[in-house]
């Protein structure tokens, strides 16, 4: 017999926010499995079809039953923005709360979460071809620097190895004066915030239990996969993400495995405290330290 449609005078759903490693998946499958819910993935690269040991893509088996949705949607030879992403999460969200069940949003892109419930507008600022051609003979640490010289309060938030969102931040500052506020005024889905966050030691542990299990599943060959097989540039394999960029380092030589394990380790401490610095602006998050915590609140 197929679920009765929930009865609510507004949209809702459940937000699980938090850190890298901090447990958002397994939480989210669980409270799933609770409340007849499904599922809406808000993670950048997840998008990505054969990005799965960088991004610790959840498995069919991880799953549980539980259908997942904004996973594998993507190639990774073409940037997916968080426009696209958010129009398919949408249709994903409806299609959920239409056979009545409760749309679960889980992942560490707050840009994602928050471009979905507050229904950001993103400035309308073409490309700039010419501010492009002299930003592509730019480092990242460059990029990074004349970010922060136009738009302080973006430099502190961006992920600053990430040369796509550094030249599109830097492009709308130029235009602009810097980055507009993205939320919108009110939000669109009525959403209880859930955050993990287990403190930093416990999470610099998992970070680096993490990392060793991406490298031992083949990090290496998958990343030598996107270049060999699927013929992706050295350039678009460093937008992917820290990982794929530093062991593109490797592969080309660049850095020895012991310096690829140590500089990985260290990127991934820094953008889970930028992840944290991205969430606790929102103070409508209730913070547990794990996961069955948080899930005796429901």
């Amino acid at each position: 017999m197929a679920p009765k449609p929930r009865q609510v005078d507004t949209p809702e759903l459940i937000a699980v926010v938090g850190p890298t490693a901090s447990g958002k998946t397994g939480l989210a499958i669980a409270l799933a499995k609770k409340l007849d819910g499904e599922v809406i993935s808000a993670d950048s690269r997840q998008v990505y079809r054969g990005l799965d040991i960088g991004t610790e893509k959840v498995t069919k088996k991880e799953m549980q039953g539980v259908p997942h949705h904004c996973i594998d949607i993507a190639s990774p030879r073409r940037a997916y923005s968080v426009e696209q992403w958010r129009k398919v999460a949408e249709k994903a969200i409806t299609s959920v709360q239409r056979n009545g069940g409760l749309p679960i949003v889980a992942g560490g892109t707050g840009l994602y979460v928050d471009s979905l419930v507050y229904g950001t507008k993103f400035p309308a600022v073409k490309p700039n071809a010419t501010l492009r051609k002299q930003l592509s003979k730019y480092t990242t640490k460059e990029m990074f620097e004349q970010l922060k010289e136009l738009d302080p309060a973006r430099a502190e938030n961006i992920e600053k190895d990430n040369p796509r969102r550094l030249l599109r931040a830097i492009e709308i500052a130029t235009e602009l004066g810097s980055v507009p506020p993205l939320k919108g005024t009110e939000p669109k889905y009525e959403t209880r915030w859930i955050g993990l966050y287990p403190g930093m030691d416990v999470l610099e542990a998992r970070i680096k239990g993490r990392l060793d299990s991406t490298i031992r599943k083949g990090l290496v060959a998958e990343t030598r996969k996107l270049r060999d097989e699927m013929g992706l540039s050295w350039k678009r394999i460093d937008e992917l993400g820290l990982e794929y960029r530093i062991v593109a380092s490797f592969i080309r030589g660049e850095i020895s495995k012991e310096q690829m394990r140590a500089l990985m380790l260290q990127e991934l401490r820094k953008y889970a405290k930028r992840q944290m610095r991205w969430l606790k602006r929102n103070k409508e998050i209730e913070w547990f330290t794990d996961a069955e915590t948080a899930l005796k609140q429901f």
